[in-house]
């Protein structure tokens, strides 16, 4: 486990995260729901113009491991990072889940952030690619490797099954999520906690069928960005009724790319991030 850069909050709402870089801050929210933070290899892509600001999101050490899971909550605690290091109305770069969770910011909390990169992420329209996303993921791996996944991430979203069962479903389709998963990198070292996944799920449906993001999005106005891959497996029509909501927001998709830019293309979202610096309003 990486050694902690700051920490804030008490033992049942403890965040921890990792500071890195100079220039302008960008805050980081990683994907999952439930993962452990993945993004560490963003950090030299966005160097040497960027701080990159990362933390690890409830359900796992550093962090606390205690709930509750839903959007709300989640939507606090970027806020408490904000509060806690001072960020004045910072860049958020939101990748897959952790977009989703950057929709959520901007449409309450406009005022908070100068702008937004959100990279292939989970829709704001229902159902945001779930059900697209595992029939693909299915569909570019063996029978047997697809129907074991299916079997524990249907028993994870329940709230059933232990993290190395979650872990092992991941791992069996985690080469269809790149443009080529023949040629796909191994999966890094992950954990991920069973109740952050089920619980966090449960909350984005009942946001889904309240239409939130549908109603809210609208109404803002925060310099924003989609950055989305041709071939992921998160049909690039989910980006694109995501930013139809959100006036004057830009999609770039990237051909030949999969669900993680900077791995198959390196140096996009830090291409992204500077198109965007160039659109967002100043803080005052």
């Amino acid at each position: 486990m990486q050694a902690v850069d700051f920490q804030l909050g008490g033992v049942e709402d403890r965040l921890a995260g990792w500071r890195s870089g100079s220039g302008i801050p960008v805050l980081v929210l990683h994907g999952g729901p439930g993962l452990s933070d993945y993004t560490e290899s963003l950090v030299a892509e966005l160097g040497p113009s960027y701080e990159t600001i990362r933390y690890q999101q409830r359900g796992l050490e550093p962090s606390t491991t205690s709930g509750p899971f839903d959007v709300e909550t989640q939507v606090d605690d970027v806020l408490r990072v904000m509060d806690h290091l001072q960020l004045d109305r910072p860049l958020v770069l939101g990748h897959s889940w952790g977009g989703h969770l950057a929709m959520h910011l901007i449409a309450t909390h406009p005022e908070r952030v100068q702008g937004t990169l959100i990279v292939d992420p989970l829709g704001a329209v229902p159902d945001g690619g779930e059900e697209d996303l595992g029939r693909n993921l299915a569909e570019r791996a063996s029978p047997e490797a697809a129907a074991r996944s299916a079997e524990l991430d249907a028993r994870a979203l329940q709230g059933e099954g232990t993290e190395e069962d979650a872990i092992e479903g991941l791992r069996l389709v985690w080469p269809g999520y790149f443009a080529d998963p023949k040629t796909a990198p191994p999966m890094p070292p992950m954990r991920m906690s069973v109740a952050a996944y089920s619980e966090t799920f449960t909350s984005i449906r009942q946001h889904f069928g309240n239409q939130t993001l549908v109603r809210l999005l609208p109404t803002v106005r925060v310099a924003t960005a989609f950055l989305l891959g041709q071939e992921s497996p998160i049909p690039n029509s989910h980006g694109m009724a995501s930013a139809a909501l959100i006036e004057g927001a830009r999609v770039d998709v990237l051909a030949h790319c999969g669900h993680l830019p900077w791995l198959e293309q390196p140096g996009s979202v830090r291409a992204a991030l500077d198109r965007l610096v160039g659109r967002a309003v100043p803080s005052a």
